[in-house]
């Protein structure tokens, strides 16, 4: 164990229940599971009862995964695809800055998710406990992330979302 793998568990670790915790609120904050149905509603996130199950739930897992470094390239994947829909059906109007409710933030987990696919989960993790030198990093890493949560965030776009009309808004 060096100065990296330590690095590295502190970001997957923040990084990870920073999501998982964001998903939680989903479920069992403010107005629950169906309040958050109806926000997703409001968005053009349709049917936003699906939307919030599986927003909520892979916030969570995609998030503790990340967290014990479980299938990290998959956990980031998970993380850019979402992060990709709440830039793009949220966030994207209000331009860059977070101050404004832009999608800053959403950039920052995403591309933090890539790197350490792109490094790997370090030394202190459960796919190094499973996998050891096995385990998927580097350029594979990088492109497993970015690829799938790329396709995954674009493919929800383009099945579900549908906003309203800028003048029924």
């Amino acid at each position: 164990m060096n100065a990296v793998d330590i690095g590295l568990l502190i970001l997957r670790v923040l990084l990870g229940l920073t999501l998982a915790a964001h998903g939680y609120a989903k479920f069992f904050s403010g107005g629950r599971i169906a309040g958050t149905a109806s926000w997703f509603d409001s968005i053009g996130m349709t049917p936003g009862l699906l939307h919030a199950r599986l927003a909520a739930s892979s916030e969570v897992g995609f998030g503790l995964a990340l967290a014990a470094g479980l299938l990290t390239p998959l956990a980031a994947a998970g993380f850019v695809a979402l992060m990709l829909v709440a830039a793009w059906t949220v966030h994207r109007a209000n331009g860059f800055f977070t101050v404004r409710d832009g999608w800053e933030y959403n950039l920052v987990l995403a591309v933090a998710a890539v790197v350490v696919a792109t490094l790997g989960p370090g030394a202190i993790s459960v796919d190094d406990l499973l996998l050891g030198s096995d385990r998927i990093d580097g350029a594979l890493g990088f492109g497993v992330a970015l690829g799938l949560g790329l396709a995954g965030g674009i493919g929800q776009l383009a099945l579900f979302y549908r906003p309203a009309p800028a003048n029924e808004a």
